[in-house]
């Protein structure tokens, strides 16, 4: 081996300038006056706040002039679960427990502020024995044959 070997610089790796630093405006004017192809593009309203932007959508909904709200359940409903509720001898509270839910979903429904959802109606279908339902509701619940 040569003394001459120690004296020598090897760099094994250079970085290059990072993803911010070649977007930044410094390098870019460096890269045009050294006769580099330059692409630049300007995003559509990058970096500020679309919230506050009217899209057709937004004027759409302003232009309407129906109320917009979800069905409710009927006040009939909410009479035939307090009916059923009653002649099984059960509180609000307790019919809430048989069918795993809270007692406020219980009172919602007897008083017709609830949205409808099918399993719930469901649960309480089976568990005070009525139709809530179709045509027929108030009318007994039919035991299926369970299956085998």
């Amino acid at each position: 081996m040569a003394e001459s070997d120690w004296d020598t610089v090897t760099v094994l790796r250079k970085k290059g300038p990072t993803a911010a630093q070649a977007k930044s405006k410094q390098a870019i004017t460096a890269a045009q006056r050294r006769g580099e192809d330059v692409e630049t593009t300007k995003k559509w309203s990058a970096g500020q706040n679309k919230q506050h932007l009217v899209t057709k959508n937004t004027a759409k909904l302003d232009r309407e002039t129906e109320e917009l709200h979800h069905d409710r359940v009927t006040l009939e409903v909410g009479k035939v679960i307090q009916q059923g509720r009653q002649e099984r001898g059960l509180t609000q509270k307790d019919l809430a427990t048989k069918i795993n839910e809270k007692p406020q979903v219980i009172a919602d429904y007897e008083t017709g502020k609830a949205i409808p959802n099918n399993q719930v109606m469901g649960k309480i279908e089976r568990a005070i024995g009525l139709k809530l339902r179709g045509k027929d509701i108030g009318q007994p619940l039919e035991a299926k044959p369970k299956k085998k």
